[in-house]
């Protein structure tokens, strides 16, 4: 069941005029777009992105209010959508990042690693890349990498070489088949912690769907398209999303951009955030009960000066 994470705090933060332009650019299953919507004027206007077309397809049933525009695309497009609906600045940017609650519960979709399905994990089905291809196809150094970098998998060689191994005698087609494979690369103490794919899964989607690179195109875009006083706000779920925002939004925050050492100013640069969360907000103890999913979520607010 889809349970929108940090949402009273989040609205709060990106609301700033009640009939101005906002844009959720990770729709989902519609929940912070739902408490936008009741807490906006009837003269807004809200832009609401998904790449995935099911998920954009389910969510637009149940919103289909006259003030909101749903478009089917990925965010790292933002310029060429806002320029192709004549907007050039808008009030507000939101992105709640990762995989949704819809597509983890959707087993078939290959996202989760608890249900047996085909290795797909694809956000944008139209998209020709997905896990299947990734895990039979790419050599026993890249999987490493995908693994260790973007799962931040401490046992990544020896998974790695399990799943060449194990692809020499068949394909591997399915969630669980790779589950198993995992399992057997790593000691059992690890699968008494969390869940031993768990991070295996999570560098797999990421590379699948090429998370951490539309992450850092939109950043600037969305920092360009936003007025004078507009806020930025983004959900991140595990520390890579979350460097990103964080050392995007203090380097946005400087005034001075000199090397360290120089006694007297000589760039000239001005500051184009004001960062507006020292620390980034948690999920309280008591959403965190209601709502599991959401213990790693952070949200990281700036404003455009």
């Amino acid at each position: 069941m889809h349970q929108p994470v940090l949402l009273q705090e989040t609205i709060d933060y990106l609301l700033t005029d009640r009939n101005g332009v906002y844009v959720d650019c990770t729709l989902g299953g519609g929940g912070h777009l739902a408490r936008l919507i009741r807490s906006t004027g009837e003269k807004a206007h809200i832009i609401a992105l998904d790449r995935d077309g099911e998920t954009l397809a389910a969510t637009r049933q149940k919103l289909d209010y006259p003030q909101i525009t749903f478009v089917h695309e990925d965010f790292r497009h933002l310029a060429r959508i806002l320029n192709g609906l004549g907007l050039n600045k808008v009030h507000g940017i939101m992105l709640d990042l990762g995989v949704s609650s819809m597509q983890l519960d959707t087993g078939a979709r290959g996202f989760s690693y608890h249900e047996d399905a085909p290795l797909d994990m694809r956000m944008d089905t139209d998209q020709a890349l997905n896990a299947r291809e990734i895990v039979n196809q790419y050599s026993e150094e890249a999987l490493s990498k995908i693994l260790y970098i973007y799962g931040e998998e401490r046992y990544a060689r020896s998974i790695a070489r399990s799943i060449i191994r194990y692809r020499r005698e068949k394909q591997i087609e399915t969630t669980l088949e790779l589950v198993d494979i995992i399992k057997s690369s790593v000691p059992a103490r690890y699968s008494r912690e969390k869940h031993p794919a768990r991070r295996s899964f999570q560098a797999l989607r990421i590379a699948v769907n090429e998370e951490l690179d539309a992450l850092e195109e939109i950043l600037p875009v969305a920092l360009d398209y936003l007025l004078t006083g507009g806020r930025l706000c983004i959900i991140t779920f595990h520390s890579l999303e979350d460097r990103i925002v964080k050392q995007f939004m203090q380097e946005k925050a400087r005034n001075c951009i000199c090397p360290p050492g120089f006694p007297v100013c000589t760039c000239g640069h001005h500051a184009d955030l004001k960062v507006l969360t020292r620390k980034p907000i948690l999920p309280g103890e008591d959403e965190c009960n209601r709502n599991p999913r959401a213990r790693s979520a952070k949200l990281r607010v700036a404003e455009k000066l």
